[in-house]
C-alpha cells in the first residue's frame, strides 16, 4: 500500500514540462513573462523573446535564480527574418524545441474612423502576421518532438469593442488562424491551443498606438476585473498541457464570449447605450 501510495503521490508531483524546451515571444513582461516562470516550474527550458533585451535578460535571471535555464532572444515577430532568426536561436541555445507560445501582442486604440491605414498595419503586422510566422517558423521544429503550439488570443476574438476595434479584428483574426492550424496539424503530433484570457494584469495599456511603451499612460480597464498575471499564467500552462483546441478563462471572459457568440444583439444594445469612452 505505502509504494502504490507512493507511486501515487510521485506521479502527482511530476513535472509537465520537464526536459522541454519552451519559446515564449512578448515574453519580457506581463503574460509572457507570467507564463515563462510558470512553464520552469514545470520544468521546463524557457526562451524568452522581445524587443527590449533589458527586460528579457530580467526574466532569464528570474528563471535562474529559481534554478531552470532560460534564454533570452531578441526578437521584432513585425520582422519575419527576425523570428526566422530567433527560432534558430532558440533550437541551438537549447537544443530543440516543443512549445511555441505566439504571445507577442499589443492594442491599437481609436475609433475605426480616425485610424489611418499605418495604424491598421501597425495593429495587423504584430498580433496577426507575427503570430503567423511565430507558427510557421516553430512548427518544423515542433513536429521532430511532437510538440505544443499556443496562440494567445483574447476574448475580444468573440465580442468587437467600441473605441479598439482594430485590436478585435486583430485577435478575431489569431482566432481564425489557430482554428485552422488545429485543422492542418492535426494528425502529425504538433497540437494547436488558442487561448482567449479576460482581463489581465500587463503592460498593453501602457503602450501606444506605434507599439512605444509608456509607464505614465493610464489603465482603464476595470481593476476590480483584472487577474494577476502569474494565477493566468497557470490556467493557460494547464490548457497547453491538456492540449486542449481553445481555452477562454476567467469569469467576467467567459460571460463575455457567451455573449459575443450568442447574444451580439445584446451587446450592441449595451453599447450604444454606454457613455462613450472616447470622442
Amino acid at each position: 500500500m505505502a509504494s502504490g501510495s507512493g507511486s501515487c503521490y510521485a506521479q502527482m508531483m511530476a513535472k509537465r514540462f520537464e526536459n522541454k524546451v519552451v519559446w515564449i515571444t512578448g515574453g519580457g513582461s506581463g503574460i509572457g513573462r507570467a507564463l515563462a516562470l510558470a512553464f520552469a516550474k514545470e520544468g521546463a527550458a524557457v526562451a524568452v523573446s522581445g524587443r527590449r533585451e533589458e527586460r528579457l535578460q530580467e526574466v532569464v535571471h528570474e528563471l535562474e535564480s529559481q534554478g531552470a535555464k532560460g534564454l533570452a532572444v531578441r526578437c521584432d515577430v513585425a520582422d519575419e527574418a527576425s523570428v526566422a532568426e530567433a527560432v534558430q536561436k532558440v533550437v541551438r541555445g537549447l537544443g530543440g524545441l516543443d512549445v511555441a507560445v505566439a504571445n507577442a501582442g499589443f492594442s491599437v486604440a481609436g475609433r475605426i474612423e480616425k485610424l489611418s491605414a499605418a495604424d491598421w498595419r501597425r495593429q495587423l503586422d504584430v498580433n496577426v502576421i507575427g503570430a503567423a510566422m511565430t507558427a510557421r517558423y516553430a512548427i518544423p521544429h515542433l513536429r521532430e518532438r511532437k510538440g505544443r503550439l499556443a496562440f494567445v488570443g483574447s476574448v475580444a476574438a468573440m465580442m468587437a469593442t467600441p473605441g479598439v476595434g482594430a485590436y478585435s479584428a486583430s485577435k478575431y483574426a489569431v482566432r481564425a488562424i489557430g482554428q485552422a492550424l488545429a485543422v492542418e496539424l492535426h494528425g502529425s503530433g504538433v497540437t494547436c491551443t488558442t487561448i482567449h484570457p479576460g482581463y489581465i494584469e500587463s503592460e498593453i495599456a501602457q503602450v501606444d498606438n506605434q507599439g512605444r511603451f509608456d509607464a505614465a499612460r493610464e489603465d482603464r480597464r476595470p481593476k476590480n476585473l483584472l487577474w494577476p498575471a502569474d494565477r493566468a499564467a497557470r490556467v493557460m500552462v494547464d490548457a497547453i498541457a491538456k492540449r486542449k483546441r481553445e481555452f477562454t478563462f476567467t469569469g467576467h471572459g467567459k460571460a463575455a464570449a457567451f455573449a459575443g457568440r450568442h447574444m451580439p444583439g445584446l451587446l450592441h444594445f449595451g453599447f450604444t447605450r454606454a457613455k462613450p469612452s472616447s470622442p
